[in-house]
């Protein structure tokens, strides 16, 4: 009877393991989830980048005034020279105002970088440390955000942003949430 279960245990080790590695295998890998999904924005408060304009910005700023975007970049990052022009667009639709979050930057890339590309952010902050990125549960960048008007994020999309991401996901994700204040 002891050899019996002897031999037993690791053939239930093997299912065990093995049904749980079947579950994963049906998950999408392109798909990141993340934590902070209708929570709260951390609460944040970063300085502009060092020798640029503006009064950088904090978690009050994505809170009451309608749907906001962050979009966390940096001049080393190549995703986010391809996606800029969309982020820009998305800043000429008017439809949400949409803050720069520099990641691990140094001021005068970034500087240099938002003087080649434009600067289309509301205002922007530099993390040149990457705490308020991790308070976000960023990944890597680019990242972007879309936050309610009660400061709750609603929405995370990791990697660059495509035309067609932004027409059929992005957009009618801000137009929902502001028809709905929010909600």
């Amino acid at each position: 009877m002891q050899r019996r279960f002897f031999y037993l245990v690791p053939l239930a080790v093997f299912l065990v393991m093995a049904i749980y590695f079947a579950v994963g295998l049906t998950k999408d890998p392109k798909i990141l989830p993340s934590a902070l999904i209708d929570k709260p924005v951390p609460d944040f408060a970063l300085p502009p980048i060092e020798g640029g304009p503006g009064k950088g910005f904090s978690s009050a700023n994505l809170k009451g005034d309608g749907v906001t975007i962050v979009n966390v970049f940096a001049s080393w990052c190549v995703p986010c020279r391809v996606e800029h022009p969309l982020i820009a667009r998305l800043a000429e639709l008017n439809v949400a105002k949409v803050y720069g979050l520099n990641y691990k930057d140094k001021p005068k890339d970034a500087l240099r970088w938002l003087a080649e590309l434009g600067d289309p952010y509301t205002a922007h902050g530099a993390d040149t440390k990457g705490r308020v990125a991790i308070d976000f549960g960023v990944y890597g960048v680019p990242e972007t955000f879309i936050i309610d008007n009660t400061g709750t994020i609603r929405y995370k999309h990791v990697g660059p942003m495509t035309a067609d991401k932004l027409e059929r996901e992005v957009l009618p994700i801000i137009k929902k949430l502001d028809k709905g204040n929010g909600q």
